[in-house]
């Protein structure tokens, strides 16, 4: 085989953060989403800088260039494309415009009567102050002179936490949209009275969001954790943005001042923290997407259970075209069910106000024994899970953690009843996390079943888990024949199923292997996949973020193409079909094919058996291997190139009518 080449994961993500911000360009999609798609864009780049500048090393320079070309552009839809479509809509959004005349005296009112209590500022100038800048928070400098003609630095922190980052001020049939800093910047007369005001400008510091918990901890990881927690935001400084304009003795003087010498010093726009963009002051009904009603994945008859119904038949939920209520209802009933007796549940990011996990602790209350997984190391969900954990534990749930060094990131659920002095099983498995807010807008696939052999293995895998140290060999080895479980046969058995399909390729037979994922990476397995395609293995990628797999390159892999979706909803199962002769095996899962999800993670995939819904599932991958509208080919130069092709197909809208259908 010719040697291996593969795209460079950082490269790949920001190459998926450009596709969030084509769709912000897109004429067709409506204004206030394309608002959205903008709000997104950055706040997956503040977390880029976050979590993956701190290692990059010879990559930087390419991704710096590469961020530069892409905020250059955002500052173009912004001025060319947004701000002209809402002022035909007669809202004026003042983006880097001074206040109107119109407004002024309305802006004046509005900081006097809801912003000036929240303003404060320190002087950052002459070694004064040790003045620290929080992370991501955002801060006005304002360089001012005295009659003494004596410079200084005032900063001000915009306080975005306590109030709205965006005010919509109606005026005749017309509504102005007007930043918070604005507002500040508009009144500093009144905050300094007695100096020459030389100009304001925006700013924010972003810092590293790296948690480090020592394998020697000795207290409950929960209060490290929460130690961890209170430091989070005074990690090292990695990126320092700043507003046009600002002089140059003003800006080196701030580096020195804010101790910012080791940070990326890069010039952005005149705002930052766009994220809060997503919560821009537009009607939902007139500038959103049209309302999609979700259906129901299951008719429950009046005087059955849906535990009746699984013992029948699988149920696969298809959220969020789908609602959540049957797994709602899953957890609902195990609570109160006489026959339950145990209950056990893997819980890595859960809701704010969380109706499973409240189930859980009623069940706990009801006498039942309930064992749950709290993974406290989700990224930035940490504090959520403890709080969560916590209440739990007072409720009398027994609460487990991952070892240090090994995530839990499978989404699994088990509910054992005893009846008559036999165990009945009954079971959730799912591609995404058991999160009834997430679950509106992300697309996941959730089986409940009694497969009695998946949900014994099921039962070892709890049994693994709930053992104190996870490190070390069980006496008797934990065999899984059904599940694909990381850290004992995921990696393994994903290779003999793409080795499968080169067997029956060179033997003359039906050969295929179609994946879809968030994010791929691992070596080892694009390696295998590059010898599948050189077998002459059809392979189909559909892709979200990361894909270090370069496709269409002839004698390696001319046989592999790779999509990328990015609509309303985002894209988050994952879906693993294999041809195999025709007897076409299908798998779903919590595992990206990525280094962490194969090496430090606990992941469980199972498979399809109930006939109906493979061919569901064939049919929903089928829909967005047409896609035309929304989804574009990865090249082998990394580039998103739009699929062309009539009749239009936008595989979401599909989706959402076809299982519209399917429930009448």
């Amino acid at each position: 085989m010719e040697s291996a080449i593969y795209f460079n994961r950082d490269l790949s993500w920001l190459s998926f953060n450009e596709r969030v911000l084509m769709e912000a360009s897109r004429a067709a999609v409506p204004i206030l989403e394309r608002i959205r798609f903008l709000a997104i864009y950055s706040s997956n780049l503040d977390e880029f800088y976050r979590v993956r500048m701190p290692v990059m090393m010879w990559d930087y320079e390419l991704a710096k260039a590469k961020i530069d070309q892409q905020q250059q552009r955002y500052g173009e839809i912004i001025s060319q494309q947004i701000l002209p479509a809402l002022e035909a809509q007669k809202v004026y959004w003042l983006y880097n415009q001074p206040i109107p005349a119109a407004i002024s005296e309305k802006v004046t009112e509005l900081f006097f009567n809801e912003v000036l209590a929240y303003i404060h500022s320190e002087c950052i100038d002459h070694g004064l102050t040790a003045f620290f800048a929080e992370n991501n928070k955002l801060y006005q400098v304002v360089i001012l002179r005295n009659a003494e003609a004596e410079e200084r630095m005032e900063l001000i922190s915009i306080p975005s936490e306590d109030l709205q980052r965006l005010y919509a001020i109606p005026v005749e049939g017309a509504q102005y949209v007007v930043f918070l800093e604005d507002i500040i910047k508009h009144n500093l007369a009144y905050l300094f009275p007695n100096d020459e005001i030389q100009g304001a400008f925006n700013l924010k510091i972003t810092r590293n969001a790296a948690l480090k918990i020592g394998q020697d901890y000795s207290e409950d990881i929960t209060i490290a954790l929460e130690k961890q927690l209170e430091t989070r935001d005074f990690g090292f400084a990695t990126r320092f943005l700043f507003e046009p304009g600002i002089p140059l003795r003003n800006l080196y003087r701030m580096i020195y001042a804010l101790n910012l010498q080791k940070a990326a010093v890069v010039q952005g726009g005149a705002y930052h923290n766009l994220k809060d963009l997503s919560a821009f002051p537009l009607d939902e009904k007139l500038f959103g997407y049209p309302k999609w009603p979700a259906s129901a994945a299951v008719k429950i008859a009046e005087k059955e259970t849906l535990f009746d119904h699984i013992l029948r038949k699988d149920i696969l939920v298809n959220v969020p075209y789908q609602n959540y209520d049957a797994v709602l209802r899953f957890f609902n009933e195990a609570s109160n069910d006489v026959n339950v007796t145990e209950i056990y549940v893997t819980l890595y990011r859960v809701a704010r106000n969380s109706r499973i996990v409240n189930a859980l602790m009623t069940a706990a209350k009801n006498g039942k024994k309930v064992v749950v997984l709290v993974e406290l190391k989700a990224r930035f969900d940490e504090a959520n899970n403890i709080k969560w954990a916590k209440q739990m534990k007072a409720a009398g749930v027994k609460i487990i953690y991952s070892s240090i060094d090994l995530k839990v990131h499978a989404k699994v659920a088990l509910v054992k009843r005893t009846i008559k002095g036999e165990h009945q099983y009954l079971g959730l498995l799912a591609t995404g996390n058991l999160n009834e807010s997430t679950a509106k807008f992300y697309t996941d696939h959730i089986l409940l079943t009694a497969h009695q052999p998946m949900l014994q293995e099921l039962e070892s895998l709890f049994d693994f888990l709930s053992r104190k140290d996870k490190t070390a060999v069980p006496e008797e080895p934990v065999e899984f024949n059904h599940l694909l479980v990381a850290q004992f046969n995921l990696h393994q058995r994903f290779l003999g199923l793409i080795q499968r399909e080169i067997e029956h390729a060179q033997q003359g037979l039906p050969a295929g292997i179609t994946l879809k994922l968030n994010n791929l990476e691992e070596q080892v397995l694009i390696a295998k996949l590059y010898e599948a395609s050189q077998a002459g293995v059809k392979i189909q990628l559909i892709i979200r973020g990361i894909c270090c797999l370069v496709p269409g390159k002839e004698g390696l892999s001319e046989n592999i193409s790779v999509r990328r979706i990015v609509d309303r909803f985002l894209e988050h199962g994952r879906v693993f079909i294999f041809e195999n002769n025709g007897q076409q095996e299908i798998y779903m899962g919590s595992a990206d094919w990525m280094n962490r999800n194969i090496y430090s993670r606990i992941e469980v995939c199972f498979p399809l058996y109930d006939v109906d819904l493979k061919r569901l599932i064939q049919e929903i991958i089928t829909l967005q291997l047409q896609d035309n509208v929304q989804a574009v080919n990865i090249t082998a130069e990394l580039e998103n190139e739009a699929i062309k092709g009539s009749p239009a197909m936008r595989s979401q809208e599909a989706i959402y009518q076809l299982l519209q259908v399917l429930n009448d």
